[in-house]
């Protein structure tokens, strides 16, 4: 048996779990900051890391103390080295590093959106879930990223696609926003998108050619040219009168889903997948899997909205199967990585 504490601080979230062989979780605390960011509309990266510099070590007790173990026990202690925000990353970072060197356990290094694809191998001792089949075309979509990456093993990853501007969930963030919506954003778009009409308002879907990349920007601009004039004060904007927010939330992630869901279903497709796995923050969107699942060919794989989000338990999966696969653990000198892709990784492995 092997027991891997996982540490995840990439953007807001103080995460820390504990994992059993890489699938089941012992323990997981999450420390959320949204009220802390909601007045900004958005993360405020100082106020971010600074929050984080108070919760994490009692984050990371907390989940050592209900797995019902202590340093000594575990045999690895993982961390997001990136990508991310680069304070938040620090602090993980140095925090991890730190209690490996006073536990003498060893140290390993995580790509953050590599911890999003093994959040498919995830499960608890009540509920059993059967990892997704290689080859496997995963589609990536939170915050900061809109992804296809083809992963034909664990470590072995090509990106196919990934969005040229907006990730799918700061185009939620910033739409919620001109609608008058709280932050974050996805969830009340999302709960707004069920009572309006998707054809209420005919928005723009970038398909790029044969491309299978994403292009969230024109949309979003589309929705605040339909639905805002300007305020007052000439730097602001506000909500035109007698706008239908429902509807217009509902056109506009109709417009998002359509491009996603038939530009994987593309690449799953083409690639000759066996599966296909939907990951990240936004991939807890009913509408989003109702939709994928109905338009690929291949099973659909996901995990539950308890770790789509940023959690510890995805950062200690991957870091096993580093484990499995015989990758020496990180030195005492590794640093954050902000801007860190996934594909490089896979090139840097072999």
């Amino acid at each position: 048996m092997t027991l891997i504490l996982g540490i995840e601080t990439s953007c807001d979230e103080t995460a820390a779990a504990v994992v059993e062989d890489g699938r089941v979780v012992r323990s997981q605390v999450v420390a959320t900051q949204v009220a802390l960011h909601a007045a900004y509309g958005g993360v405020y990266p100082e106020l971010a890391s600074r929050a984080q510099l108070e919760t994490i070590a009692p984050v990371c007790r907390a989940a050592l103390a209900e797995a019902g173990c202590q340093l000594a026990d575990l045999d690895a202690i993982a961390v997001t080295q990136g990508p991310g925000l680069v304070g938040s990353l620090l602090v993980g970072l140095q925090f991890a590093k730190g209690l490996a060197l006073g536990s003498g356990r060893p140290l390993r290094a995580v790509n953050h959106l590599e911890g999003h694809l093994h959040s498919l191998w995830l499960a608890d001792e009540q509920n059993g879930r059967e990892p997704p089949p290689f080859p496997l075309l995963a589609l990536i979509v939170s915050g900061g990223h809109s992804e296809l990456v083809w992963m034909s093993d664990h470590g072995c990853y090509e990106t196919v696609g990934r969005t040229r501007d907006d990730a799918a969930g700061e185009a939620y963030d910033k739409v919620a926003r001109l609608l008058g919506l709280p932050y974050p954003g996805g969830p009340p778009l999302e709960r707004a998108a069920r009572e309006g009409v998707a054809t209420a308002y005919d928005f723009p879907r970038a398909w790029l050619g044969e491309s299978l990349d994403f292009s969230f920007s024109g949309l979003k601009t589309a929705v605040r040219r339909a639905v805002t004039e300007p305020a007052a004060d000439a730097r602001q904007l506000k909500l035109r009168a007698g706008t239908n927010v429902a509807d217009v939330a509902a056109s506009f992630q109709a417009a998002l889903l359509e491009v996603l869901t038939v530009k994987t279903a593309q690449a799953a497709e083409q690639l000759g997948a066996a599966a296909v796995g939907l990951v990240g923050g936004v991939s807890a969107n009913q509408a989003l899997r109702e939709q994928l699942r109905a338009t690929v060919k291949q099973p659909l794989y996901a995990p539950p909205a308890k770790w789509s989000t940023d959690n510890g338990a995805m950062i200690a999966a991957a870091a096993h199967f580093q484990h499995l696969r015989g990758e020496p653990p990180a030195d005492a000198g590794l640093d954050a990585r902000p801007m860190w892709p996934l594909a490089a990784e896979s090139e840097a492995r072999g």
